[in-house]
């Protein structure tokens, strides 16, 4: 096995879902991670942000961490072999008010990562632009949007339910 200070954020990633699936803790990567692995570290993310889908204790997931070296720091699991961070948002899995049913998975060396897709990627980062009117997320979504494949009709309906499609509309040119 890789040492913890040589994985890159999607190994470890699929190295601490491994450790929380062991105990019966489901959680899927999201967040600004996503972005930096779908788009080969153009936008780079310190924060591993698992959701976790089962709403398990934090303070199993604790136990879970620290078993592999993490300490809590505040929201924040943090390992003294590594600059990236881990931190489980409460769920439930959704972008906007639309819940994730799509899970993409892969292989590593490290263990199985489970990972929202690049759609709803592109979706989650839309979120922050939309409603926090946040322009960083708006290029993370057009950096994912640019070099992966991705649902555009799926990303225009789920704005309009958002109730965004003129904003929509106004950035489209910049998802394909």
């Amino acid at each position: 096995m890789k040492a913890i200070k040589d994985m890159t954020n999607a190994e470890l990633a699929a190295f601490v879902q491994s450790q929380t699936r062991d105990r019966g803790i489901e959680v899927v990567l999201s967040g600004g991670a996503c972005v930096s692995i779908y788009s080969d570290n153009r936008y780079v993310s310190k924060d591993l942000d698992l959701i976790n889908t089962r709403l398990v204790p934090r303070k199993k997931i604790r136990n879970a961490l620290q078993e592999i070296g993490f300490s809590e720091s505040g929201r924040y699991f943090i390992h003294p072999d590594t600059e990236f961070f881990v931190e489980f948002p409460s769920g439930p899995l959704s972008v906007g008010s639309e819940p994730v049913t799509k899970i993409d998975e892969y292989e590593l060396e490290t263990g199985l990562l489970r990972i929202i897709s690049p759609t709803d990627c592109v979706k989650d980062r839309l979120a922050g632009y939309y409603f926090w009117s946040d322009l960083q997320c708006l290029e993370q979504a057009a950096l994912v949007a640019n070099v992966k494949d991705i649902d555009l009709t799926e990303v225009e309906q789920w704005s309009k339910v958002e109730n965004k499609y003129e904003e929509f509309i106004r950035i489209r040119d910049r998802l394909t």
